[in-house]
Formats: structure tokens, sequence, C-alpha cells
């Protein structure tokens, strides 16, 4: 089972210095964490893209490149690409790129984007939400698959016979379908033999149970191996040598943060702290505490869900620096052996 890192490289204020963070520190700082992450034998660091002040990834794949060449086994992977509002000629090529850098370690997560501003930024119809999603996945699929593509299609101009450069070093590049849970999404990916990352940010992992069973079932109606399906969930989290500690660090950021998503949602409730505390408990979907518990609460997710990967996405709203990294060292050093050791005692 792999475990690692996510981030949408926030950038609002600072609760505990009231300092703002700008994008071009916020960017160091990843460079720094993945440096980091792949130090503590972490598996995986995800950049999601978005493209609003709050947030500094609207490039992942530059992002990790600046990582790859001062890390050695850490893969590198978007987390999301929204794909729906991109060019497909232009991820691939940017993340075979990352994968030639990186030497065979770059992937990508394609989503359709729970967030809408890159549709009319790069001047996309919301109402083509679905249709552009399904025809770029298509032309990105032909793209790895082949050096030479002809396409034409509804939302993309047609091109014949041209080759997409530079291939990966990977063959074929890791593509995964990414789903917040949409019934839709889980049967697409099965049927396409694409590895699945499920966005848990509430209620109870074990909820996303027919999700997975959906996914089995369509991979094996269309002639898949189930046995080489991957599984990845990404949750909120954060881990400090006790759970009160990160509790009480992890709370006013995230917050912060979810009360400005649940305003622009037209969510009826702010985020309390009542809901923060119940998410934290053991079935909740919040990874919060220290080594040991967090550890637990990725084998419930590994027993009731059969993941092969988990995301902690460490920050949600903005947290000191010096913080993240403590959280990412104890996840590489405390929380993955536990988990490891467990997973071999009890698959062995």
């Amino acid at each position: 089972m792999e475990i690692g890192i996510s981030t949408f490289l926030e950038a609002t204020n600072d609760l505990t210095t009231g300092k703002a963070v700008n994008h071009a520190e916020r960017l160091r700082h990843a460079v720094e964490e993945i440096v980091l992450a792949d130090q503590v034998g972490l598996d995986v660091y995800g950049v999601g893209e978005h493209h609003r002040a709050d947030y500094a990834g609207s490039a992942p794949a530059i992002v990790l490149a600046a990582a790859a060449a001062m890390t050695k086994h850490i893969r590198l992977t978007s987390a999301v690409t929204v794909l729906s509002s991109d060019d497909p000629v232009r991820v691939y090529q940017a993340f075979s790129t990352l994968d030639g850098i990186s030497n065979g370690r770059a992937e990508i997560m394609a989503g359709r984007g729970s967030f809408i501003e890159s549709f009319p930024l790069f001047g996309y119809d919301l109402h083509d939400y679905d249709e552009l999603f399904e025809e770029k996945l298509e032309l990105l699929l032909a793209i790895r698959a082949s050096e030479k593509v002809s396409w034409r299609g509804g939302h993309r101009p047609a091109f014949q016979n041209l080759g997409v450069y530079p291939r990966s070093v990977q063959d074929p590049l890791p593509v995964w379908i990414a789903s917040g849970g949409n019934p839709e999404s889980a049967v697409r990916a099965g049927m396409l033999g694409l590895p699945i990352a499920f966005a848990i940010i509430g209620g109870m992992p074990e909820s996303f149970a027919p999700l997975v069973n959906l996914y089995k079932e369509a991979a094996v109606r269309a002639g898949h191996d189930p046995a080489k399906l991957q599984i990845a969930t990404h949750s909120h989290g954060f881990v400090s040598d006790t759970t009160e500690q990160a509790a009480d660090a992890f709370f006013l950021p995230t917050q912060a943060q979810m009360n400005v998503i649940g305003r622009e949602r037209g969510w009826t409730q702010p985020y309390s702290r009542a809901t923060f505390d119940a998410a934290r408990s053991l079935r909740g979907a919040l990874y919060v505490g220290d080594p040991e518990y967090v550890a637990e609460k990725i084998l419930l997710l590994r027993k009731n869900l059969g993941v092969t990967r988990f995301f902690l996405h460490v920050n949600v709203g903005t947290m000191p620096h010096k913080e993240t990294l403590r959280a990412i060292e104890l996840l590489g050093t405390k929380v993955a052996p536990i988990v490891r050791k467990e997973l071999a005692r009890l698959e062995a």
C-alpha cells in the first residue's frame, strides 16, 4: 500500500501569525515538502490544479518538475488535472516531460474538477461539462498509446497523423481517474481499466464501498484483471506528536477555508468544531491525530475499501510551514511503517 501527500498549494492568510502567504513563497515551500517526503520514504506527492487566488497550484507539472531533479524515489502526480478545460496534447507533453526529468516517476490524475473557475478562464461552456471530459480523456489515452495520432472531435481542432513529443519513459504513462463519488466516473474508470482515486472529505469512508464495487464490476465486465486494479483515496488530515496537538493545529485553518467554500456553494451551516471533531472519529473522513491513531484509521480504510494508495491532504487552509514539514516527517517515519508492518502481518 502506497502512502503520500496531496495539496492544492493553499495561499490563504496564516491564522497563527496573520501574515498573508504569497504564491511564490507557497510554491517554494511545496518543493521543500516534496523533497522531505522523498527523504522520509513516502511513496507519492500530488499537486491539485486550481485557478483562484487562494491556491498557487495552477501548473502542477511545473511544481513537480522543480522537485523531480532533487528527489529519487517518490512518484509525482497531479491531484487533479482538470482535463475538461485543458488540451490533452499539452497535458501529455507536460507530464511526459516530467516523466523524463524524474526518470519514470510521473503520473496524471485526470478529473472534471470540483471547482469550475478554469472553464470561463479557458473559454469552455459548463453545459459541455461531461462531454468535454469524455472526449478529452479519449484523446489523452490515444496519445499515450501511440506516437502518431489522428483526431477529430467536437471541442478541439482536428489533426491527422501527427506525433506528440517527448514520449514518456513509462510505457504507458500512468493515468488515473479522479472522482468525488460519481457512480458514472467509477464505471468509466473500470471499463477503461484505469486506476481510480476517490476524494473522501466528508461522511464515512466505508460508504464508498458500493462505488468500489461498481468500479470492480465494470472492470471485470470489460475484461480487465481485477487483481491489477488500483484504488486510491484522498482525505484531509494532519499528524502531530499528540492527537490534541494535531486537532488544535488543524481546526482553525480548516474551518476558515471550509467556510469560504461553503459560502460559495450555498452551504447552510458554518463549519464548526463539533463537525470537525465528529469527522476525526475512527470512522470519520478526517485523518487527524498522532501517528498511531492515523495509522489505525488508514488500516480501517484498507479493510473497508481495499485501497492500494492513500493521500493525506495535509493543508486545507494555510498552516505554518514548519508544522506541515513535521506532519510529513511523521507520516513517513511513523505512520507509514506502522501501516506497512501491520499489512505485512495480515497479508502474510
